[in-house]
């Protein structure tokens, strides 16, 4: 079976797969200089400072930190709850680091995982989101409805005994399409996202509005159709008494009529799954 690391990939993808390393190479440089007393703001600087020494200089959205029972989105309500706080880190608590720079046009969307020392329920999230990557790959391949898979997911987290928290994002998505984004010397930012990302996006819902496909993984109607082929930024995010866990990187979906070839993951060679691997 043809893998992330044999498969010949196009020079866009090449591209993508690059900017979603460079992401996930912060996540680990940032989670290995957290200490106790850090805030949740100074986590998200760190990531935004060192991207930006590596040449970024736009992103899909701005990074985020969690810090304790915020990595299972505790009673947020509104989408303000979401941007780093005054948090303080302390020994044994989870985190997560969630950034989506945008480089050379190219445009990742990470989650990574960790604590500060040992924490056995986050430990135990993060193997069990190993079963989650295979059972969307699998039925992305054949071509189930958004909307079934996202309820396959639930049902997944049922049975393990957890809380689906992605559903607490906007929308309630588990995932959104991601595009090639024009680069100005100029790139705002509005609530957090960039402006040229999020007009990338409107452009995907208007265009999918008409042809039936949004570029919104979600649980409702309006995910009701097959993976359109595309870039997926895909985030399972499992939540256990407050302590949550997720993932998040990008899926490949095409027309090909070979199963192999019809979706697959960017890469493979990613923390969560060198984890898994290194586990087994």
């Amino acid at each position: 079976m043809t893998t992330a690391e044999t498969r010949e990939l196009s020079e866009e993808l090449r591209g993508f797969r690059r900017v979603q390393r460079l992401a996930y190479e912060c996540a680990e440089a940032v989670a290995s200089r957290l200490q106790p007393g850090v805030t949740e703001r100074e986590a998200a600087r760190m990531q935004r400072e060192w991207l930006r020494e590596r040449g970024v200089r736009d992103w899909f959205h701005l990074p985020f930190a969690w810090f304790g029972d915020r990595t299972a989105f505790v009673n947020f309500r509104v989408p303000l709850q979401f941007f780093p706080t005054d948090r303080r880190l302390e020994p044994g608590m989870p985190f997560i680091l969630d950034m989506a720079p945008v480089y050379e046009g190219y445009t990742a969307d990470i989650g990574y995982s960790g604590s500060l020392g040992v924490n056995p329920v986050q430990d135990r999230l993060m193997a069990d989101l190993e079963a989650h990557r295979a059972l969307i790959l699998h039925e992305v391949r054949e071509r189930r409805s958004l909307r079934e898979i996202y309820e396959d997911v639930d049902r997944l987290m049922v049975r393990q005994g957890y809380a689906n928290r992605h559903r607490a994002y906007p929308f309630g998505v588990i995932a959104h399409k991601v595009d090639r984004v024009k680069q100005h010397r100029w790139s705002p930012h509005v609530f957090g996202f960039g402006t040229q990302s999020l007009k990338g996006l409107l452009g995907d819902a208007v265009h999918g509005h008409r042809e039936g496909w949004s570029p919104l993984w979600s649980p409702y109607r309006f995910s009701d159709h097959p993976p359109q082929p595309g870039l997926w930024a895909v985030e399972p995010h499992l939540g256990f008494r407050g302590t949550g866990a997720k993932f998040e990187e990008i899926l490949v979906v095409t027309d090909s009529r070979d199963p192999g070839e019809s979706a697959f993951w960017l890469d493979d060679d990613l923390p969560h799954v060198r984890r898994w691997a290194e586990d087994r």
